[in-house]
């Protein structure tokens, strides 16, 4: 007899990103749809990685971290957010974004236990609850502004939720969390066991003036979260799979308990490099500067087409609305995009658990100037 497995995931297929990105290959499309640059990365980064390997720092690094990338990275929340973070225990380098995600909700959560998800949420998200074997609780963010909707929020946590997950910069609507959202976060944990899982991988990519409100900022939402970074999107260089966790002591003990038995450590001559690296503060700094320029060339360009923008402002992707140009549903039109007209997408509706249909498609505009040129004059004709 063959053994079988009984799915932890049954629901689940290969994500829309990967999908998108297969179709893009197989009709030479413009590809707008993954959320990765494919513009080169900082040539002195790459030469610092390089040294480390020549240098011989090529064995295992410290399971927490490289000592001295996590001091780096003390210092700079030091700066940014006014908050002093004890690099021995309060940070743990992980192989990206994601998985300290993962690794800090495998941390907390038992069977029964529910976490709140905002939705449109991260593909990640929900399939890192139910694999540890807790319930996602899905509340929509608000129609046309993708803002929390407070008092749905309250209604929708019980004696039974163990965490609320928030993203700002969010993806893949753009939205950033206001003072508002701060005190209302603050309203609904205290007092209670919840505790926020927040994904901040976007922190320097906001534009407008507006300002990343980190949960690093305010003392009494960080007693109870995990945040989450990656170098990979402040750097151009996602493929490296390198990002951090930043939580409590008391909190952090048990995440390392998870990490400790799954990566253990994470890939060595980029922690000494990053080490380096974060010293200068221009390369993070002028990040939003830069790609603002993106999104309003890529905006500037799509004013030539059908095609509605929704506010952005941060992350690397602009929502547009296809509401004037055809009836189809978001998966659908995201598909007759690549095969009709060389441009690949990502339905909305993807970051929903039920599929919600708003004639919304998701662009990524983190492009080379003649990327987004391209797609632009293909999609005068959609």
């Amino acid at each position: 007899m063959i053994p079988s497995i009984q799915s932890k995931l049954p629901n689940a297929g290969t994500t829309i990103f990967t999908v998108m990105s297969v179709l893009a290959a197989e009709h030479n499309a413009v590809n707008l749809g993954q959320g990765f640059p494919d513009f080169s990365m900082n040539e002195d980064l790459q030469d610092l990685v390089s040294r480390a390997m020549k240098d011989g720092y090529n064995q295992y690094v410290h399971m927490n971290g490289l000592p001295q990338l996590r001091e780096s990275i003390s210092e700079k929340i030091k700066k940014l957010y006014g908050a002093e973070i004890n690099a021995g225990d309060e940070i743990t380098v992980t192989p990206g974004g994601t998985y300290a995600l993962y690794t800090a909700l495998t941390a907390i959560l038992s069977p029964g236990d529910e976490v709140i998800v905002f939705e449109p949420a991260y593909d990640s998200y929900i399939p890192a609850i139910e694999l540890n074997g807790a319930v996602a609780v899905t509340v929509p963010l608000t129609a046309n502004d993708y803002r929390i909707d407070k008092e749905l929020t309250r209604k929708k946590i019980t004696a039974r939720t163990k965490a609320i997950m928030i993203n700002s910069p969010h993806n893949p609507t753009g939205v950033v969390l206001d003072e508002s959202d701060i005190e209302f976060l603050k309203e609904v944990t205290t007092g209670t066991g919840i505790f926020l899982i927040s994904d901040e991988v976007y922190e320097h990519i906001i534009f407008d003036g507006k300002k990343h409100l980190s949960v690093l900022k305010y003392p009494e939402l960080y007693e109870r979260s995990f945040v989450c970074f990656s170098f990979g999107k402040v750097y151009h260089c996602t493929g490296w799979k390198t990002g951090y966790c930043v939580a409590p002591p008391a909190l952090m003990k048990e995440f390392r308990k998870v990490h400790q038995f799954n990566a253990f450590t994470v890939f060595g001559p980029v922690q000494y490099a990053l080490a380096s690296f974060l010293q200068n503060e221009k390369e993070y700094l002028s990040l939003a500067g830069f790609l603002q320029q993106k999104r309003d060339r890529f905006k500037m360009l799509m004013a030539q087409t059908r095609f509605e923008p929704l506010p952005s402002f941060g992350s690397y992707f602009q929502l547009y609305s296809y509401k004037n140009i055809s009836d189809k549903n978001e998966y659908d039109m995201a598909v007759h995009l690549v095969k009709h007209h060389g441009v690949a997408t990502i339905p909305v509706s993807s970051f929903y658990k039920a599929p919600a249909e708003n004639k919304v498609l998701r662009f990524c505009f983190a492009k080379k100037e003649e990327t987004l040129e391209a797609a632009a004059e293909k999609l005068k004709l959609a």
